[in-house]
């Protein structure tokens, strides 16, 4: 371990002192190999704790891999391509509906005006006698 008193230095000339790749790398070795902290490694050679970092992110060997990486076959594109068409084929269909939908309440609409008769049909009336199930034909008669 190298003698502290030869890093101990002012203000000034710490920032003018520079320390070699292979201290460098010495340190960062110690702190991935669990020896040392990199708060001991600051407090000793007097160094900020962002040069530290970024030595071990130069000379580090367990570094992370902060790009992700996306596998994707010649099936899964053509998948997806054939998918992304199936859904316009059925978003244009059920727009399609939708029109004829449209349509229809508009003409029914129009022959509600014309003839004057309530063709909707409303759920909450009671249906008549004569359209009710065969078991109660059979009890009337």
């Amino acid at each position: 371990m190298a003698n502290k008193k030869l890093y101990l230095q002012s203000v000034s000339q710490r920032r003018l002192r520079h320390f070699s790749d292979s201290f460098k790398m010495e340190k960062v070795r110690e702190i991935e190999q669990g020896r040392t902290r990199v708060s001991e490694i600051c407090k000793q050679y007097e160094v900020s704790g962002t040069n530290v970092y970024k030595w071990i992110s130069k000379f580090g060997t367990m570094k992370t891999n902060k790009t992700r990486v996306i596998v994707e076959t010649q099936s899964d594109t053509q998948e997806l391509l054939l998918l992304k068409k199936k859904v316009a084929e059925l978003e244009r269909i059920v727009g399609q509906k939708q029109i004829l939908l449209d349509f229809k309440d508009k003409m029914i609409d129009l022959a509600e005006q014309a003839y004057g008769v309530d063709i909707k049909k409303k759920f909450d009336s009671k249906p008549c006698d004569t359209t009710g199930s065969p078991e109660k034909n059979i009890t009337s008669a």
